[in-house]
């Protein structure tokens, strides 16, 4: 083979410059040992509709990580057990990591996407946008978080 030709092969099996790397496909799954998701010390772990909840207490508030996988919808997976229409809860934290899509009961749509601090109002239906589970840290005031937040008791224009 002359030696043109050589070049021109090892030049092609070579990655380098210009060359195209492969990417991985997306994780469906958790890591084993991510702290995003690992047991939270000292929180009540419990699964509602799907959605891993870990609860603590910090004062008079809750601080939940909830993780939600990928394929949830709350109109689908939550509504059964919760009895409402809607979310009527208000969320206020930090989207640590996937993304959501939001729509509320007029129509108005909402897209969050990690890393993201997040403010939701009641009345919304949501799910998770790709194959990646979806961590959210929260805070709450149980039944007063709305009037404790200052967040508005109704989705608003």
């Amino acid at each position: 083979m002359p030696k043109t030709d050589r070049k021109k092969t090892a030049r092609l099996r070579r990655p380098g410059r210009g060359a195209r790397k492969r990417h991985a496909p997306p994780r469906r799954t958790p890591v084993r040992n991510d702290p995003l998701t690992a047991p939270v010390k000292g929180a009540e772990r419990r699964n509602v509709g799907g959605v891993q909840l870990d609860v603590g207490r910090a004062g008079e508030a809750r601080v939940k990580r909830m993780i939600y996988p990928a394929g949830f919808r709350w109109s689908t997976d939550m509504k059964p057990a919760v009895g409402t229409d809607l979310c009527m809860h208000t969320h206020v934290g930090f989207l640590a990591r996937g993304e959501i899509h939001v729509e509320y009961a007029d129509g108005c749509v909402v897209e969050h996407k990690a890393p993201q601090i997040i403010a939701i109002e009641p009345g919304h239906d949501g799910w998770v946008v790709g194959n990646e589970p979806v961590v959210i840290i929260e805070f709450d005031f149980e039944g007063d978080t709305v009037r404790r937040t200052g967040m508005p008791s109704e989705h608003r224009h």
